[in-house]
């Protein structure tokens, strides 16, 4: 080899190393500075983590226990209401053009119709049966009622008063 070309091998080498040992400094650099930025916590987790230690129940102790216990029993109730279908009404009417109707204005999958021939022939039946295929639902060689109309929030209150509403419709 020649003089020159160890002359270039030295330099190159020199340069490699130098970039090296830049690299190697960015890299440290870098967890560095990942090291000491504060972490941010992961939203889940903290969910999770406040679900795991939230208290279970509440103590109601004394004269301000009983307010908080009166007023606790009073959210609950409102939520339970807010639960029922169509609030908690008991109006046959109401029940019959949001749900029901669908199906027994137009005889779709075989429900009788608002007439003398449709409705007037189950009210032969009796209440108690129309009562109990309205609640539980039925599957005749007719056609198909669904449990509740198919809205299962509905109490059997509220089955038995859209019941007979229509029974007086017909």
């Amino acid at each position: 080899m020649r003089n020159y070309d160890l002359d270039f091998l030295k330099r190159f080498s020199m340069v490699i190393a130098f970039l090296a040992a830049v690299t190697l400094g960015l890299i440290l650099f870098a967890v560095y500075l990942h090291n000491g930025q504060p972490q941010t916590p992961n939203p889940v987790e903290v969910k999770r983590t406040d679900a795991r230690i939230s208290p279970v129940g509440e103590v109601y102790a004394g004269a301000t226990g009983a307010a908080q216990q009166a007023a606790a029993d009073e959210a609950a109730k409102a939520s339970a209401a807010s639960q029922v279908a169509y609030g908690g009404t008991l109006d046959g009417a109401v029940i019959y053009d949001n749900l029901c109707a669908g199906c027994h204005k137009s005889g779709a999958g075989g429900a009788p119709t608002m007439t003398a021939t449709g409705m007037g022939a189950r009210a032969g039946q009796g209440k108690d049966l129309l009562y109990q295929h309205a609640i539980e639902g039925f599957q005749g060689s007719a056609g198909v009622m669904p449990a509740k109309g198919g809205n299962p929030a509905l109490t059997d209150d509220q089955v038995k008063a859209t019941v007979d509403w229509m029974l007086e419709q017909v």
